[in-house]
Order: structure tokens, then sequence, then C-alpha cells
């Protein structure tokens, strides 16, 4: 197995690893559900070591500042503006696609229904 890179989630928080083994592209995910802003990083590293064979100790410091990454965007405040809409219908089929504006004030949602919702946030 060999580590490839990371791939940070932002929420639930997490850190992703993608690996290759036998020739393959694979993906791992390492939940940090209980990961709050005044978690200490060293102690959050140490356990992913323990119970993660891709993470060695050169990589301990790239693995520890994304943990410090998540922390901080823990900590900043949401300043998100959130709208629904009256008009708006929810898809009866599960959404097969989401396409966002280059500002991500806009979206449109599609499904098997054929219904197109759109958004403005």
């Amino acid at each position: 197995m060999k580590l490839k890179r990371f791939l940070l989630r932002y929420y639930p928080p997490g850190i992703i690893l993608e690996y290759e083994k036998g020739g393959q592209l694979r993906t791992k995910s390492i939940d940090l559900l209980d990961l709050t802003p005044k978690t200490n990083p060293n102690e959050v590293l140490a356990e992913i070591r323990r119970s993660e064979v891709l993470i060695t100790e050169t990589r301990a410091d790239q693995v520890k500042q994304l943990i410090l990454r998540l922390q901080e965007k823990q900590g900043q405040q949401n300043q998100h503006r959130f709208c629904f809409s009256k008009e708006l219908k929810a898809h009866i089929l599960p959404l097969t696609n989401v396409a966002f504006d280059k500002s991500g004030s806009r979206f449109i949602t599609g499904s098997y229904d054929i219904q197109f919702l759109l958004c403005s946030i």
C-alpha cells in the first residue's frame, strides 16, 4: 500500500486517505467526529497513527496540519445565509446532480423525476 494524497472533509470532520493497493486507487476515511477547537491535536495524531498504518512518521506533520486546519474551520463563525422558498417543491425521486454558479449564490438540482429546482442563496 502506498499513500498518494490526503483529502480534507470539513463536515463531518475527517481526513480521507487516497492510496494505491495492487495497482488500484482506493480511499479510506478517518472520521474525527469528536474533534473540537479545544482538542489536543497531538493526541488526535497519536490515536490516528496507532490505528492507521498508512500514516508514517514522515507523514505525521502533514496530518497534524490537517487536524489544525479542521479545528480552525470549526472555530470560525458561520456567515452563511440560507433561503427557503414556498414555491419550491421537493424532488420525488433521488437527486442525480447539483450545480452551483461561480459565486456559489445559486444552485440548481436535477432528479429522475425531471423536475429542476433553482434557488438563490
